[in-house]
């Protein structure tokens, strides 16, 4: 496919004036609809905006190139429009920009016009082809201009390629490496590698770039051009895996410095002022890069633990609820999801990857701040604060280890990753004959017992909560048996598993192993309080689409099932991402269910097994009632709560 085949003659504008940016969006969606390559214009415009907010789409040099990629989109297209006079666009270098390219990308998963579009990204870093573009006096000239350009311009990648490929052959390797990468890897991506690989040329220097786009990784660096190369350049605006460059110079910026700043960026590397990253594989926090603000540092490492512990949730949550929906024998026992030995094998598996679960949160949160070597000191972390193990109990083997749940894994994680950090900047002074021993030895020997000191130190904490909270509530009695239930069914979501909910949990569990009527109610509004918070996610994911990432609403529908399975730790990704809005939509949510569920006076003789086990609910009928009126409540309180999100990011046309 050649940018012809996307850029059509009713597509050019020429020698048009446009008073403001918006008016030559204005004028470039026009273009797209003459063009027949969008089904929704007002859709298609709200996808470039959303776009513009992210980043100007300016190049600078009085370039832009506004693209969208949504579903409004019906074929892939190109349109271009000049404006002699120039508009204000946003450019990085403060110049109106005069030549315009809009791309209309469709949301489908076949990616082959973003090649071509990454093709005219790049060739338009050729100053006379852009001034031919300029001076075209048709729409016709145009396109003339862009066919022999794009002749000329494939025929010298492919002798570079070949070339490239040679001089590897022959032991001549790059003296520079970069990856560029952007969130939608349509243009930016390109013509910063571009941008790079011309300016090094100009300096006598070779540079291959890596480019990381929305067609997959192109050009991809060797093992042997990492071995032999000064450094790598990573400009890009997300995520990059940077476990291959463990000893090398790396630098981390934005994508649009480098296409704006590739020479300041090349003497970084040549002047060995960009750091050497430690060992064999950091994942790119000790690199050099451009300073984040607190907030936001804390949110990535965040999302680094919830994203890894996210497969640890849904796996083993589904395969729990399987073994309750086997086991119809152990209804109303201790031991339902494990009465018989076929719910017994789900049960089990299950229950193991759900004890990976916090550790893992724990882990990648202290690989994110520290890189690979805080990934042993976080995963230790997070297991001792599951395990609630503390100086206490070894001093004391009759007392009991409490665990911290997971507020406990969260303080680990944070705690494993900064001790690491600091162990690192101690080793920086040791001789360099030992730099080789840092990243298998020292920091994880070292860290690992750092971190076991601490937590074994503040794991009482956690454990005194806990301990305090159940005593408050038993404190309480059964004489206000709708408020307890508020109380309990409200605890089930403050923590979702951490102490909170243990506590309010036992609780029941204590009061209907007494055999009371009180008990059982108590119980029943405790297991509709921990039925919520998944739900309640399923819900908002559900029917409040825009709300959501696509992989949060395919995770959504797994927390259905875990919903109605009684597992609450369903929901923990979400709240970790999130805390300020799913916890306390949540806590409402359940709290308002638990009390129903007490006023209605509905029973649950079981510990467990949530709505699989509703046959021997005591008024059935309004616990059902409780459970969709706290979910979705809590569903309809987050949705308010959370602000739409962009067409690009929610993956849904508007």
């Amino acid at each position: 496919m050649k940018i012809t085949d996307l850029l059509k003659v009713e597509g050019i504008k020429l020698n048009a004036s446009a008073k403001d940016k918006d008016d030559a969006i204005n004028q470039l969606v026009d273009l797209q609809v003459r063009s027949g390559n969008i089904s929704d214009k007002e859709k298609y415009k709200k996808g470039i905006y959303a776009r513009e907010a992210e980043s100007t789409t300016a190049m600078g040099e009085g370039i832009a190139i506004p693209h969208a990629k949504t579903d409004a989109v019906k074929k892939a297209g190109l349109v271009a429009m000049t404006v002699p006079g120039g508009v204000d666009y946003d450019a990085p270098d403060g110049e109106p920009s005069n030549l315009f390219f809009m791309i209309a990308a469709p949301n489908t998963k076949d990616n082959i016009h973003l090649e071509v579009l990454s093709r005219l990204a790049t060739m338009l870093m050729d100053e006379e082809f852009v001034d031919n573009l300029r001076a075209a006096k048709s729409s016709q000239e145009f396109l003339g201009v862009i066919d022999n350009f794009e002749k000329a311009h494939m025929e010298a990648e492919e002798k570079k390629a070949e070339a490239a490929a040679a001089a590897t052959s022959a032991g001549n390797y790059p003296d520079i490496l970069a990856i560029t990468a952007c969130p939608t890897g349509i243009a930016h991506t390109y013509m910063a590698a571009e941008n790079l690989e011309k300016k090094a040329k100009e300096m006598g220097l070779v540079l291959k770039a890596e480019t990381q786009g929305s067609v997959g990784a192109k050009n991809i660096l060797t093992a042997d051009e990492i071995a032999h190369a000064k450094g790598i350049i990573i400009a890009a605006d997300k995520n990059v895996d940077l476990a291959r460059f463990g000893g090398k110079q790396v630098y981390q910026c934005s994508v649009s410095k480098g296409i704006n700043e590739p020479e300041k960026l090349i003497n970084l590397i040549m002047n060995n002022e960009a750091p050497v990253l430690d060992g064999s594989a950091p994942s790119g926090g000790a690199a050099a890069q451009e300073k984040d603000s607190v907030a936001h540092t804390f949110y990535k490492n965040l999302m680094n633990g919830v994203s890894h512990m996210l497969p640890f949730v849904v796996g083993g949550g589904i395969l729990i609820a399987i073994s309750f929906l086997l086991d119809g024998a152990g209804r109303g026992t201790s031991s339902f999801g494990s009465s018989t030995p076929v719910a017994h094998f789900f049960n089990a598996v299950g229950n193991a990857a759900f004890g990976f679960m916090l550790p893992i949160l724990a882990g990648y949160i202290a690989m994110s701040i520290a890189d690979r070597p805080g990934l042993t000191v976080g995963f230790v972390g997070g297991a001792l604060a599951v395990s609630g193990m503390s100086y206490g109990v070894l001093l004391n083997p009759d007392s009991a280890a409490i665990s911290g749940g997971f507020i406990g894994a969260l303080f680990a994680g944070f705690a494993a990753g900064y001790i690491t950090k600091g162990l690192e900047k101690l080793c920086d002074k040791l001789p360099a004959s030992l730099e080789g021993i840092k990243p298998v030895l020292l920091y994880p020997l070292l860290g690992t017992l750092c971190i076991g000191l601490l937590m074994f130190a503040v794991n009482p904490i956690f454990a005194a909560i806990n301990t305090g909270i159940t005593g408050v509530l038993s404190s309480m009695g059964t004489t206000n048996l709708v408020l307890l239930g508020a109380v309990v069914g409200g605890m089930m979501s403050i923590d979702m598993g951490g102490p909170f909910n243990k506590a309010a949990y036992v609780f029941g569990t204590a009061m209907l192993a007494e055999g009371t009527t009180a008990g059982q109610i108590i119980m029943a509004s405790v297991m509709v309080g921990g039925m919520v918070p998944p739900l309640a996610i399923a819900f908002s994911t559900t029917f409040f689409k825009n709300r959501w990432t696509k992989a949060d609403r395919d995770a959504g529908l797994v927390n259905y099932i875990m919903g109605l399975s009684f597992i609450s730790e369903g929901a923990i990704p979400y709240a970790a991402a999130d805390p300020g809005r799913v916890l306390p939509s949540c806590i409402i949510g359940s709290a308002v269910a638990g009390a129903i569920s007490a006023a209605a006076g509905c029973t649950s003789p079981a510990p467990h097994g949530g709505f699989w086990v509703i046959a021997i609910i005591g008024n059935p009928a309004m616990y059902t009632v409780a459970l969709l009126v706290g979910s979705l409540l809590a569903a309809l309180i987050l949705s308010i709560m959370k602000k739409p999100l962009p067409p690009e990011e929610s993956g849904l046309a508007k």
